[in-house]
């Protein structure tokens, strides 16, 4: 595994979710996993919890092949793949995100500094 440790991956997650309307797919995927998850534990309805896949990989996956054009990171790495995608929910919840998508090279038209791309 190219990277050893969370720190390294997220630049490289970052630069896979570079384009806006992708992060905007995995926002709605990953806020439908925040509400239906918590639902389903309270109402006892477990059948939902089957949809959680689904809904949040449903939308990232979309977001990939429509607006990114590249294989979703989760596929290689899945564990950090989908810790990134709730930091990424909440670093763009609490303003932060701009700030990481800049360090990770990402720039403000969806296109990452060729002298600062990451590749596994």
């Amino acid at each position: 595994m190219p990277f050893a440790t969370f720190r390294q991956f997220w630049p490289y997650y970052l630069q896979q979710h570079a384009r806006r309307r992708t992060r905007i797919a995995h926002y709605v995927g990953t806020s439908i996993i925040v509400v239906l998850f918590p639902f389903a534990v309270v109402t006892g309805r477990w059948p939902l919890l089957l949809t959680l896949p689904v809904a949040g990989y449903g939308f990232a996956w979309a977001g990939h092949a429509l607006f990114e054009r590249n294989r979703p990171a989760t596929l290689a790495y899945p564990f950090w793949s989908l810790r990134a995608d709730f930091v990424m929910w909440e670093r763009f919840i609490g303003g932060q995100l701009s700030r990481d998508l800049s360090r990770a090279g990402v720039l403000p038209d969806g296109t990452i500094d060729p002298a600062r791309r990451l590749t596994p």
